[in-house]
């Protein structure tokens, strides 16, 4: 809880890491006394396996393989989900999303940080060893 994060190895079997983090726009983990869940569902977009799975109740239930449009779309709607939910969000006349004034992280950042220290930054430290 202290990085406000989920790390896992890629339930495929790979071996991979797979880090979410809990955020108002990127997951949420529930603890019932006896199990936990992670919603919504984990695509493993950029790893080899690009694996896609749900974990509900300590049981990973094995979701659907998307295409690479599908992955794409989901992109273009996490960043507009962001945006909106930051207040960051500016479109250009192509249609695409733009962060104004710094990326996602630091918009995370400014919303989320601690007095002394901000979760991105904690989270980079920790990650880096």
């Amino acid at each position: 809880m202290d990085y406000a994060t989920a790390v896992h190895s890629c339930c495929c079997g790979c071996g991979d890491r797979v880090v979410t983090p809990f955020t108002p726009t990127d997951w949420r983990m529930t603890f019932d006394g006896e199990s936990i869940s992670l919603h919504p569902s984990v695509g493993n977009w950029n790893q080899k396996c690009r694996s896609h799975y749900v974990i509900q109740r300590n049981n990973v239930l094995e979701a659907g393989v998307w295409s690479t449009a599908q992955i794409e779309a989901e992109r273009r709607r996490d960043k507009k989900a962001k945006a909106r939910h930051y207040g960051q969000l500016n479109d250009d006349k192509s249609g695409t999303v733009v962060i104004a004034e710094g990326d996602v992280s630091s918009a995370v950042s400014q919303k989320k940080a601690r007095p002394s220290e901000s979760i991105w930054s904690r989270f980079k430290l920790w990650r880096n060893g």
